[in-house]
C-alpha cells in the first residue's frame, strides 16, 4: 500500500523551525518500519517543502505555504491506499483522516496495526 503518514508538523510549534523539524523527524520515524512491512510510506512535507522553497515561501502561513502545504497532502490522498495517523494534535492530520475516511481508505492509528504486505 501507499500510506500517507499524518501527524503534527506545524501544530504546537509556534512556527519555531527547530520544533517543526522535530515533528517532521517523528513522522519520518514511521517511514522505515512501514517500508519494512512491504509498503511505500509518504509524508506530505517530503513533497511540499521543496515546492514551498521553489514558490518563494519565507514563513509558515504565508501565501505560498497556504497554496501548497495542505493541498499536497490532499492530492496525495487521491493516490494513497491508507493513512497512518500518528499521535498529537493536528488540524491538518485530522483533515487528512477525514478525507481518507470519506474516500473509503484505511486509517491506522498505530504502526502495530498496519498489516504486512502480502
Amino acid at each position: 500500500m501507499l500510506i500517507l503518514i499524518a501527524g503534527p508538523y506545524r501544530s504546537g510549534t509556534n512556527d519555531d523551525p527547530k520544533l517543526m523539524q522535530q515533528n517532521l523527524s517523528k513522522l519520518e520515524a514511521a517511514a522505515l518500519p512501514l517500508f519494512r512491512l512491504g509498503h511505500i510510506p509518504v509524508i506530505g512535507e517530503w513533497v511540499a517543502l521543496p515546492l514551498l522553497h521553489l514558490a518563494g515561501s519565507t514563513k509558515p502561513g504565508d501565501e505560498a505555504y497556504e497554496e501548497i502545504l495542505y493541498p499536497v497532502a490532499h492530492r496525495l490522498l487521491l493516490k494513497c491506499d491508507a493513512v497512518l495517523r500518528l499521535e498529537g494534535a493536528s488540524k491538518g492530520a485530522d483533515e487528512d483522516v477525514r478525507i481518507a475516511k470519506e474516500r473509503g481508505l484505511k486509517v491506522y492509528y498505530a504502526l502495530e496495526d498496519v498489516p504486512r504486505a502480502e
